[in-house]
């Protein structure tokens, strides 16, 4: 019964995730929910409170131990250009749970 009960509950969990695997729909939301590799506008958006630049482009949720690997610039970055982030996250995200 708890094996029958973990595999619908693994199951329902991937189905979710597969209707916007980006995180669109978590970026400059300010609530804390995007993953590590999330976008992100700044710490606000991300569970780990680490939003950080990379390769000159777009935030990145980041662990604190990784904020400055991979091209990154540390925990703290916050998107001159958030309105249009945020634009083109929601049409991502909207885009996604249309074909889901």
């Amino acid at each position: 019964m708890v094996v029958a009960l973990a595999a619908v509950l693994a199951f329902a969990v991937s189905v979710l995730a597969a209707a916007d695997p980006s995180g669109a729909k978590n970026v400059g939301n300010g609530v804390g929910q995007q993953f590590i590799t999330g976008g992100c506008v700044s710490n606000a958006d991300c569970a780990s409170v680490c939003c950080a630049q990379q390769n000159g482009a777009g935030g990145v949720c980041s662990g604190k131990g990784a904020q400055f690997q991979a091209g990154k610039t540390g925990c703290g970055f916050v998107d001159p250009n958030k309105e249009q982030t945020i634009s083109a996250a929601q049409k991502q995200s909207q885009a996604r749970a249309f074909r889901a």
